[in-house]
């Protein structure tokens, strides 16, 4: 392989119900910052069934060009076709980084891909940089536990590759002044070409939490002792309006449900205000809350290391100032009724 034939950043414009996932946005305007850095185009690849006109939107979010695969064939995704249409793609452009969102159809298709191609996927991803002189990825994300951080390189194979969680990078703001060129790849799949069918969808009704949409979060860890700590938090995150989120360790020991897990195993959140009640501060759980506008901590433990990461902290015990936090907001709630 000669690395020297490849350039340019490309991002898998991954699509539902007739818009841009959210991630690929995030993942353009990460692009963006690579591709400047490095001084090399930025490109999407778009891939579905009456899906030309998300291109445009690309564009808007930072794309220089897109390359689309507009056919019935890609109706429902599926991860050969999606897969022979990527390496068509890839093996005619040569692009140097291709980035995926960490969902589950993007870690489906960038693993077949990775695997067909025989170069290296960073799976998980929640910092991104490249060299701009040697143009190598520096992908980063959470190791032995989440107890180090590991930038992983690819040094010998082209496109270096990388998942990325959602929320873990900014998209940029859209300017629909941006222009771009859209591309229309010619497909050569046939139906009896692709091994398997889709049958049906099934659709789950089950409402699920929604963490990563949580404007306020209320979260806990082992410092809150058991299931008596977590019903404290539940009361003060009803009146403020918060959800309720969970560290590792909270999870395993069964105080609150896997949903609510924020951290590298778990899920990333932005929130407006984010509450660190009786959690140290581990890797682990710093990645899936270090962006969040506002971290408020509570800790016993003068040297908890979420000290470092907050932006106030409050030394004590969670069990006396919860209930202090409690009553303060329903006074405030009060006088703001007597008030009118």
């Amino acid at each position: 392989m000669n690395i020297e034939e490849y350039c340019g950043i490309w991002v898998f414009l991954e699509h539902k119900d007739g818009a841009i996932v959210p991630v690929s946005l995030e993942l353009l305007g990460a692009g963006r910052r690579l591709a400047d850095k490095r001084g090399v185009p930025l490109s999407g690849i778009l891939i579905g069934d009456g899906v030309k006109g998300l291109a445009a939107e690309a564009i808007t979010y930072g794309a220089e060009t897109v390359y689309v695969y507009d056919d019935p064939i890609f109706y429902h995704y599926r991860t050969e076709s999606y897969m022979r249409a990527v390496i068509a793609c890839v093996e005619k452009y040569k692009p140097e980084i291709f980035l995926y969102g960490a969902t589950s159809t993007g870690k489906d298709l960038a693993s077949a891909v990775a695997t067909d191609l025989a170069t290296g996927l960073t799976a998980d991803t929640t910092m991104l940089d490249v060299d701009a002189e040697t143009g190598l990825l520096e992908a980063s994300r959470p190791a032995f536990g989440g107890n180090i951080m590991a930038t992983i390189l690819c040094k010998k194979d082209r496109p270096q590759m990388a998942t990325v969680r959602p929320k873990v990078v900014k998209a940029l703001e859209r300017d629909p002044e941006r222009t771009g060129e859209v591309i229309e790849e010619p497909v050569e799949l046939r139906e009896e070409d692709i091994r398997t069918k889709v049958l049906d969808i099934v659709r789950h009704t089950v409402k699920k939490v929604r963490l990563d949409e949580a404007d306020i979060i209320v979260a806990g860890g082992k410092g809150l002792g058991g299931r008596a700590g977590f019903e404290m938090i539940g009361e003060f995150a009803k009146r403020i309006g918060a959800s309720v989120g969970g560290s590792r360790d909270a999870v395993e020991a069964g105080w609150i449900e896997h949903s609510r897990q924020v951290g590298q195993t778990g899920v990333t959140v932005t929130p407006k205000i984010y509450f660190a009640i009786g959690i140290s501060g581990a890797i682990q759980h710093l990645v899936g809350m270090q962006n969040s506008g506002l971290i408020i901590a509570i800790n016993k433990d003068s040297n908890a290391a979420i000290f470092q990461a907050c932006h106030y902290g409050i030394v004590g015990d969670a069990f006396e100032i919860v209930p202090m936090l409690t009553e303060a907001f329903d006074q405030a709630l009060r006088e703001e009724v007597e008030h009118g």
